[in-house]
């Protein structure tokens, strides 16, 4: 049985509808058609009445034509049921009309009288109520009616003939007419209840399969966002796991430098007063004696640039914030490295937004900018170019609400994939030993977060290398993402 509910009902009715209308029109054209081609039978069977019979269905045609164009109209489409009945009717009046005429009028004795007691076009009443069951869809009290109605019409014109020489053949017509009719109304009953069963059949696999779409689509949804949030939590944990890593060594660095920087201050004081000996030495003595000096003193320096970056390391945000020009930052960033820039013949392309700011420390800030513009120059030393495609650096930023964006990008070699996940270690470099310590990046990593920011690495092997800073524009974005553990430590 169909769902009870008012949405199958409202479908139902719907494609009934349609149906009905369709049906209709296609039983007009039968009639339409049919009608006329049965002047062939008047010609073999009633010769004598070939023209009346023939108006008679060019009429009945005509007829059935205009029901066909009123089913076309907006009266016909809204009262299709009604016009319905009269299509099975038409040519079952018109037939009527013949076999009475045929009953009446053939003299006895004539050519056709012959034919009078098979009285054949009664067979065309039965094909009228076949055609309700097969072609047009009513429902049961329709079809009992349309079939009252044909039966009807052929009583009464018996009756009208009025002949009891006739009553056994009018008797065996109207047999089979009747057992055609109950044939027919039975079929149609069954008809009808197999095609609501397939109709609801096909609606519940309707809704069966739009509540499967809209299931995979929620469902795809939720791996979307799953997946999304997988990603972000591993990238979550990745910065806390870099942040604990900062965090360790920054306060073992603490400690170390305590150790380091007293036999740093020893050195130096041994080394001015054996500057001061070498004085004394013979001239060539001398020369070897100050070149050994020199390279200690070289060495000692060494040593205290790697002390300051972990001092710098160490105290991420020590600092105090304020509210700073980017543009003004990178004009003092780029004067360090316009040198390197140009012996390189590197092309560098800023587009920041007007007045874009940011809430860091000035000087630190500047290493940072300093450090991410070196580390490209270095990157796009090491590969070649070929054509117009020269070296080059890309940096743009970007007011996004209170947060302050920079992207700096260059062309160079990129970075592998499982190296990128460690360019924020500390002591982690690929340059040749001498040229690096390896704190570079870290210490960048250090100062951004100091200040509640985020650095990001993204790379494409042999295409591209990226870094994004998000920083706060404001005090009051800045209270929201610093990080307990990245305040400075005192020594």
């Amino acid at each position: 049985m169909p769902p009870p509910d008012s949405h199958f009902i409202e479908k139902l009715t719907s494609h009934e509808r349609q149906e009905r209308i369709h049906t209709n029109k296609v039983a007009s054209l039968l009639v339409a058609f049919l009608m006329p081609v049965g002047v062939v039978l008047d010609y073999f069977v009633y010769p004598d009445f070939l023209f009346p019979f023939l108006a008679l269905r060019f009429l009945c045609s005509l007829l059935a034509c205009g029901i066909w164009f009123l089913l076309s109209t907006s009266y016909g489409l809204k009262n299709y049921r009604l016009i319905g009945i009269p299509i099975a009717l038409l040519p079952a009046i018109f037939i009527s009309i013949m076999i009475y005429m045929t009953n009446v009028h053939v003299p006895i004795g004539s050519e056709s009288h012959q034919y009078e007691g098979l009285n054949l076009y009664y067979a065309g009443l039965n094909l009228i109520v076949l055609a309700i069951s097969v072609v047009v869809r009513w429902n049961v009290t329709e079809t009992i009616v349309a079939v009252a109605c044909v039966l009807l019409m052929y009583l009464v014109v018996c009756l009208l003939e009025g002949s009891r020489e006739k009553l056994p053949i009018i008797a065996n017509n109207y047999y089979f007419l009747i057992l055609t009719g109950i044939i027919v109304v039975v079929g149609n009953h069954f008809f009808t209840q197999l095609r609501l069963r397939e109709f609801a059949a096909r609606y519940e696999l309707d809704l069966s399969r739009r509540e499967l779409e809209a299931t995979n689509n929620k469902l795809s949804n939720q791996n979307l966002a799953l997946e999304k949030a997988n990603r972000e939590i591993k990238e979550t944990q990745m910065q806390l796991v870099q942040s604990e890593k900062m965090s360790s060594l920054g306060r073992f660095s603490a400690g170390l430098m305590h150790d380091i920087l007293n036999p740093l201050n020893y050195a130096r004081t041994g080394l001015f007063v054996l500057r001061k000996k070498n004085r004394k030495l013979p001239l060539e003595t001398q020369v070897e004696a100050d070149a050994v000096v020199k390279d200690i003193e070289d060495g000692l320096r060494r040593v205290d640039e790697i002390v300051s970056d972990l001092r710098t390391f160490t105290h991420p945000g020590a600092q105090p914030s304020e509210e700073v020009d980017l543009a003004e930052l990178f004009k003092v960033s780029l004067r360090l490295v316009a040198n390197t820039l140009n012996e390189k013949h590197i092309a560098l392309k800023l587009e920041l937004e007007p007045g874009q700011t940011a809430w860091v420390g000035r000087n630190h800030f500047i290493t940072v900018l300093v450090n991410l513009l070196e580390n490209s120059i270095d990157a796009l030393g090491e590969k070649a170019f070929a054509g117009e495609d020269g070296p080059r650096i890309d940096i743009q930023g970007r007011r996004e609400g209170d947060r302050s964006r920079l992207v700096f990008r260059d062309n160079g070699p990129g970075i592998a994939p499982q190296i990128l996940t460690k360019v924020f270690d500390p002591f982690f470099t690929t340059k040749e030993i001498g040229k690096g310590t390896g704190l570079g990046l870290s210490i960048c990593f250090g100062i951004v977060r100091g200040y509640g920011g985020t650095i990001t690495a993204a790379s494409e092997l042999g295409q591209f290398c990226e870094f994004t800073l998000d920083l706060p524009a404001t005090a009051e974005a800045a209270a929201k993402t610093v990080p307990d553990n990245a305040k400075p430590i005192r020594l």
